[in-house]
């Protein structure tokens, strides 16, 4: 398999649909996307985080309530020293990753390539907004939650945010981790889709718990102006690349439902599982 080229770190998951602006190609300006096409082709810079942000998480949604809940209730069973170097590979405008893992973690990283959203999570994180209030109740339903007095002042204190891509992850340096709707949103390629769920758990020491999730046969999404990529993967490939990575695999399928985020997939996968050692 050919090496990859760049792959970027952005969470991708837009709920705009029809609504984006449509170029004369029916698709919204920026790359067209084709399986050719690689990852450092697309005009990651210029993603709108504002547009993205008020579509996918000014309000919690009922699927990412579960997606939450799974993870939470995976991960309160780890790090009772509350000591661990925590990683979000690809944060976008998404803090629920990191509020998931704070009660784990002592300093946590968000690698992000978009510098626009490195921009947003700079300042976020310095004191979140009110939106994020609903994921942190959720999140205290676990009474080890609730030992974080300030999740706000922990988060500030505790989050570097990083510029970065994938492949420039250092190997075996978190603890735990987290990666959102990545690896399947920034390229159209198999090759580099399988890539950054390696090099993401890879990022991670021997028994590190972890948390993924992945949207289900994707074909691509629109974020404000510029059309953005996928590769289409289901559980029983996510699957066959994680075994001889990761051991205490729970993979689980939320299907579509009534609440469409947006047009083009078929569910969502959520994946919780320890980094087998090496």
């Amino acid at each position: 398999m050919a090496e990859p080229q760049a792959v970027q770190a952005g969470s991708s998951r837009s709920s705009d649909g029809a609504q984006a602006d449509l170029g004369g190609s029916g698709q919204a300006r920026g790359c067209r996307t084709s399986t050719s096409t690689r990852n450092n082709q697309f005009p990651w810079d210029e993603f709108d985080t504002t547009y993205y942000l008020r579509k996918n998480y000014n309000d919690l949604r009922w699927d990412d309530r579960q997606i939450l809940e799974t993870v939470r209730d995976f991960l309160v069973n780890f790090r009772p020293d509350g000591q661990a170097a925590g990683l979000d590979l690809g944060s976008g405008p998404n803090l629920y990753p990191a509020l998931a893992m704070l009660p784990l973690c002592s300093e946590i990283t968000l690698v992000e390539r978009a510098l626009s959203n490195v921009a947003w999570l700079k300042q976020e994180v310095t004191n979140f907004a009110p939106n994020w209030n609903q994921f942190w109740e959720l999140l205290c339903e676990q009474p080890r939650y609730q030992a974080v007095a300030d999740p706000r002042t922990a988060l500030a204190e505790r989050v570097t945010v990083q510029a970065g891509d994938v492949f420039g992850l250092p190997p075996r340096r978190w603890q735990v981790g987290t990666m959102f709707f990545v690896a399947e949103s920034i390229s159209p390629r198999q090759d580099e889709f399988e890539a950054a769920v390696r090099q993401f758990v890879r990022a991670l020491t021997d028994g590190a718990p972890f948390a993924a999730a992945f949207m289900e046969n994707s074909s691509g999404y629109d974020v404000g102006h510029h059309r953005f990529p996928a590769f289409a993967v289901e559980e029983n490939h996510i699957r066959s690349i994680l075994a001889p990575e990761a051991t205490d695999l729970r993979i689980s399928r939320i299907g579509v439902g009534r609440e469409v985020l947006r047009p083009g997939y078929t569910g969502m996968i959520t994946v919780c599982g320890r980094v087998r050692a090496g």
